[in-house]
């Protein structure tokens, strides 16, 4: 089941299937158990369940096949350099978040300045009918 710390429930469920994985439970090639089912077991929808799953996809922990389902990797065949690749996704993610941040900084301050602008008081004289 899913708890309520915080942390949003499909990297809960992703930290608990990559744990599986990682102490065994969870074999290479084994299929991972049906998106109801995984729904069912964390009182979760499915559309969480295939968010979680999209992360361990991301890592290359699991393998979709169409039809079939989705299944454990073996780590040993995965490619050593794409172990790199989770880093350099986050720095550029991070960069990323830097430069949207940065984009909604600078709009605010512009939106702040129209406001000023339009909603500003007019003195008495400037009003019509006074």
């Amino acid at each position: 089941m899913v708890k309520r710390t915080g942390q949003p429930g499909y990297l809960q469920i992703a930290d608990d299937l990559r744990q599986q994985i990682n102490d065994g439970r969870l074999a290479p090639g084994q299929s991972l158990p049906s998106t109801a089912r995984l729904g069912e077991e964390y009182d979760v929808s499915a559309g969480v369940v295939k968010a979680a799953i999209s992360v361990l996809r991301t890592e290359g922990m699991v393998i979709g096949q169409q039809g079939k389902g989705v299944f454990v990797r073996d780590q040993a065949d995965t490619d050593p350099t794409s172990q790199a690749a989770p880093a350099a996704e986050a720095d550029v993610t991070t960069k990323q978040l830097t430069e949207v941040l940065a984009a909604v900084r600078d709009l605010g301050e512009r939106v702040a300045r129209i406001e000023r602008t339009v909603f500003s008081e007019r003195p008495q004289a400037d009003q019509p009918g006074k």
